[in-house]
């Protein structure tokens, strides 16, 4: 079951047809496969699971955190409804009136004693106990969704409950905005809480507002981007870049007009690298954690355009909004039984989290914000616009360094992919699924992120087994080292610990440069010991049963060529190269461990060092080019690179820069020095 749109206006909307009207259709197609498995008005949002041992409810579960699942569906779907029934009183879903289930779940909800309620804070509350997190609630989180889609629906929803029927809903939120929260983006529940009751006639403690408020922007990291806990990810996008505007309009701006104006600042340093982190698609980039939220990346746009002074293109946020939602409503295999399945396409348990359920996917209902943007917003009149697609040229890559957050976006002209190269990472070394959403050395937007194959080889990820034991040791933290004349510089370090120092730990030199389809690396090895194979593995290539495989070879350098078909039967095309250093080239296959297809491959290389103190090659020097299509790659562009020098007569690049000739004309030099003062976390 896929979404259809029904006569795309192309002459608003070039690129992907959608309009407003389309929207509207999204919202109602959505709905209606969630409201096939709702029985009734006295029914609650819960559609079928068919994974119970990482998601919640399962055995480990308590009991409250059930009543958190049904707050999820009705929240979640909430964000989904509320722009349609604002638009659409008479909205109906499997012949229930959409307006009034939710306005009887949501006063249910907040009612104990009734059949859906979800328990208030004072029911879970355990005083006296400070163990980590025992007194923040999943519930926190959906009180958040909720009083936003009570301010979306409001004339249709909100306005129609009696006043006793509002204070009791207050009092149910009033409970989670001032108890308990996690210390990072769920400040901003809080926050949305505590303005929903001022907006509402609510006295609430101000001090307590601005403490969160003052914090959430200590979190700021630059280039419009949040740190939330330790890393970066799409929360910078779907809580701080959405939220906080929000709060702006409802009391910020009003009250506290030196923090809005600060978010409002934020936001609009944001949208000025955001945009380039999209394909010429306006496909989102799987990467970082709770990717089954999908296409929730693009509600940043949406609170962008809430601020009293944004400065987001229009026709530029609309095409990308539409392209992300049609990345997954185009696809049969994102919905299981007529809802969002817990996967990026395909269901897909490596990426999921245990603080998810089977409704948590519902979360990229944030992208309908839009829809609270009446018709003759700019957001929906504007023609939409490619923004730095329709700048480039062919054989061009256009690069984003955004040191705030520590990433790179490469745009490529020529196959209309975008490439996200992460620094400033650190996971646990026993965390292998946070090592995949963070610690790839790329992401690709048509390349979803492989998971772990565990043998020792992995897709865009080093890794370094002994010889001798067989022992594994995995790549959990990237440091940042900035760009610098048209390179990228980072450093890999494996099983790295604060409390172990660095010297004891093995490391790898980053530097990585674009090619018109894809990337070069230049890499240098860091070692205290040897007897090691090292490995490097290309992205994961879907294998759908027609894969040709062609392996060529051209002064010393090798590469293996692959040509097949996605699972949506798109032509697909991979090649990877390997230059200096590298001993061999493999073809892995795997089982269960691409987004998008059963089986996929990953075309490896791989060399060893048996000598503690041997000077051989340091540089590991190789390549990876995508292109979807089938049209041959040359050889020019399979074997980019004319020619290396170095600056040891042993040509080992063991001390001094490196120097590349390519093909196309260009010269690069990698040049390490100073990268030691220059890495940060």
């Amino acid at each position: 079951m896929r979404f259809i749109p029904k006569e795309p206006d192309y002459s608003l909307s070039p690129y992907t047809g959608l309009t407003r009207r389309h929207w509207l259709d999204a919202a109602q197609y959505i709905l209606d496969g969630i409201f096939k498995h709702v029985k009734d008005m006295d029914s609650p949002v819960l559609v079928p699971r068919y994974e119970d041992k990482i998601t919640y409810p399962n055995a480990d579960t308590p009991k409250w955190k059930e009543r958190a699942e049904i707050f999820e569906g009705l929240a979640r779907s909430f964000f989904i409804a509320a722009p349609l029934i604002a638009n659409d009183s008479d909205a109906v879903s499997e012949d229930i009136l959409l307006r009034e289930y939710y306005k009887k779940q949501v006063l249910e909800a907040c009612t104990p004693g009734s059949r859906n309620y979800v328990l208030r804070y004072e029911d879970l509350e355990q005083p006296g106990r400070d163990d980590f997190l025992l007194n923040t609630f999943q519930q926190t989180v959906e009180t958040c969704a909720l009083v936003i889609c009570l301010w979306v629906s409001k004339e249709v929803v909100w306005d129609t409950y009696t006043e006793e029927e509002k204070e009791r809903i207050l009092d149910f939120i009033e409970g989670y905005a001032i108890r308990a929260t996690v210390p990072q983006n769920w400040r901003l529940f809080n926050m949305l809480d505590l303005a929903f009751l001022h907006m509402n006639g609510r006295a609430i403690d101000e001090d307590i507002m601005r403490h969160h408020a003052s914090i959430i922007l200590r979190y700021y990291a630059g280039d419009g981007w949040y740190r939330d806990g330790h890393g970066f990810d799409y929360y910078s996008v779907w809580a701080f870049q959405m939220y906080a505007p929000i709060w702006c309009v409802w009391y910020g701006y009003e009250k506290e007009p030196y923090l809005a104006a600060k978010f409002e600042e934020y936001s609009n340093v944001f949208m000025q690298n955001y945009p380039a982190m999209f394909d010429k698609d306006g496909w989102v980039n799987m990467w970082g954690r709770s990717g089954l939220y999908r296409n929730a990346a693009t509600s940043a746009f949406d609170g962008n355009f809430l601020l009293r002074n944004h400065t987001a293109d229009p026709g530029l946020a609309r095409r990308v909004s539409s392209g992300a939602l049609m990345q997954f409503l185009s696809r049969d295999d994102v919905m299981y039984e007529g809802t969002f399945n817990l996967g990026f396409y395909k269901p897909f348990l490596p990426m999921i989290q245990p603080y998810s359920c089977a409704e948590s996917p519902l979360w990229m209902g944030k992208a309908f914000l839009c829809l609270h943007f009446p018709e003759d917003h700019p957001f929906w009149t504007a023609k939409e616009s490619g923004g730095i697609w329709d700048e480039m040229k062919a054989g061009e890559t256009r690069e984003t360094v955004v040191d705030g957050p520590g990433l790179c976006f490469a745009d490529h002209h020529d196959n209309g992919t975008a490439e996200l190269r992460p620094g400033k990472v650190t996971r646990a070394i026993k965390d292998e699924g946070g090592m995949c959403c963070y610690a790839k050395l790329a992401y690709n937007t048509k390349y979803p992120w492989e998971s772990c194959i565990g043998n020792g080889r992995e897709s865009q990820m080093y890794i370094m087994r002994e010889t001798g034991s067989g022992a594994l040791h995995r790549p959990n933290v990237i440091f940042w080292g900035g760009a610098k004349d048209g390179v990228l510089y980072r450093r890999n370090y494996f099983d790295y610990t604060s409390e172990m120092e660095k010297h004891w730990l093995q490391s790898i030199d980053l530097a990585d440069f674009p090619v018109a389809e894809g990337l070069v690396r230049v890499d240098r090895l860091r070692l205290y010991r040897d007897g090691l194979e090292i490995t490097l593995g290309s992205y994961g290539f879907p294998d759908t049963g027609d894969t040709e495989v062609k392996r060529l070879e051209k002064d010393g350098a090798r590469a293996i060529v692959l040509k097949g078909h996605d699972s949506q039967g798109k032509e697909k095309q991979m090649a990877m190269t390997v230059f200096a250093a590298w001993e061999e080239l493999d073809l892995i296959e795997s089982r269960d461990t691409n987004a998008d297809t059963e089986n996929s491959l990953v075309i490896s290389a791989a060399l060893k060092r048996e000598k503690l103190y041997g000077y051989e090659p340091f540089v590991m020097i190789s390549q990876v080019i995508t292109r979807e299509s089938f049209r041959d790659f040359t050889e020019d562009e399979i074997f980019s690179i004319r020619s290396v020098s170095y600056a040891d007569e042993q040509c080992c690049g063991g001390y001094g820069p490196v120097k590349l000739t390519m093909r196309d004309g260009r010269k690069m030099t990698v040049d390490y020095t100073e990268l030691e003062g220059n890495m940060r976390i």
